[in-house]
């Protein structure tokens, strides 16, 4: 159904957790302009059940969009919801450049610091917005979308917009809106993004390099400070790239670590290098011991954890080599 407000054609293209979770919140409102991007079984199990998200926040949804496609099969479209892993941003960029035009406004929903200036880069044209989430989110064993817990807020933004860029930035917050997702207009997307991901250079890649859920690394008196150190390092490469983070991020994190976290916590890239998927080493790791060098500072933990994550899943042959 459609609510009258909006009549943009929309798509949401990767059709896993995060992905999943905005097809239904959009599609409960926007059900008849809404296209889903998918190749495979997937494509095939989405055409055939729809879009079956199970959300502990938002409860049971079924979603029937006006078209299930591949990539190219796309037409163009007034925003594009980018919710890919970080290593496929490009190959996906390509797939769906002709769906892009002049004003089309692509959101990527993704993992790491960079989908933004890479996506303006492949795609060559439409308004790139930049933005984040968090949100514990999966596809189950029938393929359904599982959402868990009481959260899913998301920051969007561009650095220094101009007009035509705010307008774009208020045409996704009004679709959000309309589609129920928390979310705020971001002062200074960069620092949010980068605060999501100093956490995510220690949540993610500790409990992966190690095999570890939240609370066998604080446990564990060695572990636990290397947890911190990730935390450090991370921060410490954002203040050389002038990004505008404080001490009390940091304090935060810590916090997190030591007393917010469930102890039965698990991490995405985890779960993927443990199911023998592709995983973002990369994004998570890789990136920052390569932007710590280039910046000529130490980063030994994230190094040695980097080292650790590319054992591991070569092991399983799920290495995200660029």
């Amino acid at each position: 159904m459609s609510n009258g407000k909006n009549n943009k054609k929309i798509a949401v293209v990767g059709i896993g957790g995060v992905g999943g979770f905005l097809a239904g919140a959009i599609g409960s409102v926007y059900e008849e302009q809404l296209t889903l991007v998918a190749r495979g079984n997937r494509l095939a199990s989405l055409k055939e059940r729809g879009l079956v998200l199970h959300s502990d926040l938002r409860g049971e949804i079924c979603v029937h969009p006006h078209a299930v496609v591949t990539a190219q099969e796309l037409e163009e479209q007034d925003l594009i919801f980018l919710c890919v892993k970080n290593y496929s941003l490009e190959e996906a960029c390509g797939q769906i450049r002709h769906a892009v035009g002049k004003n089309t406004v692509v959101i990527p929903v993704m993992n790491g610091v960079d989908p933004g200036e890479r996506a303006r880069a492949a795609l060559g044209q439409g308004i790139v917005v930049d933005s984040l989430i968090y949100i514990v989110a999966f596809i189950g064993a029938g393929g359904e979308i599982v959402h868990q817990g009481d959260f899913a807020r998301m920051r969007i933004g561009i650095r220094n917009a101009d007009a035509h860029e705010r307008q774009a930035v208020a045409q996704v917050s009004e679709i959000l809106t309309d589609a129920g997702v928390e979310h705020l207009v971001a002062d200074d997307i960069e620092l949010e993004i980068w605060r999501k991901y100093i956490l995510n250079c220690a949540y993610n890649v500790a409990t992966a390099a190690y095999d570890n859920n939240i609370g066998q690394l604080r446990a564990d008196p060695v572990k636990a400070k290397e947890f911190e150190n990730l935390v450090t390092e991370a921060y410490e490469v954002a203040m050389a790239k002038g990004v505008a983070v404080k001490p009390e991020h940091k304090m935060e994190f810590f916090d997190r670590f030591r007393h917010v976290y469930r102890d039965d916590a698990t991490s995405s890239l985890q779960r993927d290098i443990n199911a023998g998927k592709q995983a973002e080493i990369e994004t998570f790791s890789g990136y920052l011991v390569r932007e710590a060098a280039r910046l000529g500072m130490d980063a030994p933990v994230s190094k040695k954890m980097y080292d650790l994550l590319k054992q591991r899943a070569q092991k399983k042959e799920v290495y995200d080599r660029f």
